[in-house]
């Protein structure tokens, strides 16, 4: 459960910097959340959730970016803006993580450079409810990140499972077991199979990829 008393005061290294990286490929439409909402009302309920907390520590509002065979970054936003974001698209196309995985690292690392990110880093959250298109891809570009920082705390990069899909959970799984075999300097990534939310609200999951 998150901790409700958690403040900016009381935990200032949760003061960095938040990108929610969100999948609007076709299937997000499928409705299969509780209540027989579509996986993509679920997320943008959860997104505006997320958006309200990051506010406590990140009063700039979050970095939002939506994917599918193309995406667009949205920046600064804060919890007003996350419905008009929304309004915007609808679920269609393809799974291309690889591409806006790096545009959200270069971003990271080039606001890093220039001494414009937050002292504690950043921290990446993915929804995605299918396999991305390039697997291997999206495992450099992770492999890649690591070695880039110093410490593991620096980056955070959880991806988070919605719809039942055994292929993306196949994939998760991997990311979580094999990136240090393959490579990695640090352990940066933090995954939520389908199988690990055991019924817990998304919301929820997003809240505590805040604080792991």
């Amino acid at each position: 459960m998150v901790n409700p008393t958690v403040t900016p005061e009381s935990d200032s290294t949760l003061i960095r910097d938040y990108t929610l990286i969100i999948d609007k490929s076709g299937s997000m439409s499928t409705q299969d959340q509780p209540g027989g909402k579509s996986r993509w009302l679920a997320v943008q309920e959860s997104t505006l959730a997320l958006a309200q907390e990051c506010e406590k520590f990140d009063p700039d509002g979050i970095t939002l970016y939506l994917f599918s065979g193309r995406f667009k970054r949205y920046d600064n936003v804060t919890s007003d803006k996350v419905s008009q974001v929304f309004e915007e698209h609808d679920p269609m196309g393809k799974t291309d993580l690889a591409m806006v995985l790096y545009d959200a690292l270069t971003n990271y690392f080039d606001r890093k450079e220039a001494g414009q990110a937050k002292p504690n880093g950043e921290t990446i959250i993915v929804i995605t409810d299918g396999e991305p298109n390039d697997r291997r891809s999206v495992m450099r570009l992770i492999i890649e990140a690591s070695r880039k920082i110093d410490r593991d705390e620096e980056l955070g990069i959880s991806l988070i499972q919605v719809g039942r899909d055994k292929l993306a959970t196949q994939f998760l799984v991997a990311l979580d077991d094999q990136l240090e075999a393959a490579g990695a300097k640090f352990d940066i990534v933090d995954t939520v199979t389908i199988e690990d939310m055991k019924g817990i609200p998304l919301a929820e999951v997003l809240l505590n990829a805040l604080f792991d």
